[in-house]
């Protein structure tokens, strides 16, 4: 394993057992795979949200640079949502 980095973590007494469990049935080599396998999946998730937060301002800022906001007419909006609903489930969408 390149470049690792030996760390200390606290674990509850039900985590601690349940990775103790894993190892002795077999699931998993050692403690250490678990937390790498762990590592992955929280690592992906902080990806993800780090990215759908980038989207989220970068969407912000469209709708910020687009000028101001002009008056809405929700029956309108409404009829025009409804309709490209009926239009969508008519073509399998």
């Amino acid at each position: 394993m390149p470049n690792v980095e030996k760390m200390s973590l606290a674990l509850t007494a039900q985590q601690a057992a349940m990775m103790r469990e894993a190892v002795s049935t077999g699931a998993y080599a050692t403690t250490s795979e678990i937390v790498r396998e762990a590592m992955r999946d929280w690592e992906a998730k902080w990806v993800a949200r780090n990215e759908e937060i980038r989207r989220l301002r970068a969407l912000w800022d469209e709708g910020k640079a687009s000028g101001p906001a002009e008056p809405l007419d929700f029956e309108e909006l409404r009829k025009e949502a409804r309709a490209k609903l009926k239009g969508a489930s008519r073509h399998g969408a």
